[in-house]
């Protein structure tokens, strides 16, 4: 039987062709899968080290959230976020902390993929019209590549190798057997 989901050619009336474009279909589905992993490692680390970083979570300081905030306040493109944000700089400091944990986390595990996945978009476009939003030329400043980066994931979710794509099988399974 042909699945939908399966990769065009990988199968031909019920029996399974061997070669390239067996392989290349494995290799297909799975091709998101170093990208999930890099972004979740990358964000749930950069969580973690906000919240170790005694630092960072202080109104002023070396290295302070506070400081940041008043040194990108004047290159911002969207100044009115860092005002917001400068209202509480430490309770702006742990939202992000907590967001980079929750995004990291979703996006390793594969929980809520497409959602995490946009949460990870979010924080990188308000990092990048905000914090780096001066650095020339632009291709220099990380949180525009890490913004693009969020987009085949937002597209895609988490289908192989997650919990979204166990629940999914799940519900299919238990559909098949209540109406199948």
């Amino acid at each position: 039987m042909v699945h939908a989901n399966r990769t065009i050619g990988a199968e031909l009336g019920g029996v399974a062709v061997e070669g390239s474009a067996g392989a290349r279909g494995r290799l297909g589905r799975h091709a998101l899968l170093p990208l999930r992993l890099f972004l979740g490692a990358t964000f749930l680390y950069a969580g973690i080290d906000k919240l170790l970083d005694p630092a960072f979570l202080a109104p002023s300081g070396s290295g302070s959230i506070g400081d940041m905030l008043r040194q990108v306040h004047d290159t911002a493109a969207l100044p009115q976020l860092v005002d917001l944000a400068q209202k509480s700089p430490v309770g702006f400091g742990y939202a992000i902390a907590a967001g980079e944990l929750a995004v990291g986390l979703g996006t390793l595990v594969g929980l809520l993929g497409r959602l995490a996945a946009l949460g990870g978009a979010l924080i990188s476009l308000s990092l990048w019209l905000t914090v780096s939003w001066a650095t020339t030329p632009y291709y220099y400043g990380n949180d525009l590549a890490y913004l693009m980066a969020w987009v085949p994931l937002i597209l895609a979710g988490t289908p192989m190798l997650s919990l979204d794509a166990a629940w999914s099988h799940r519900r299919r399974r238990h559909g098949t057997q209540l109406f199948g």
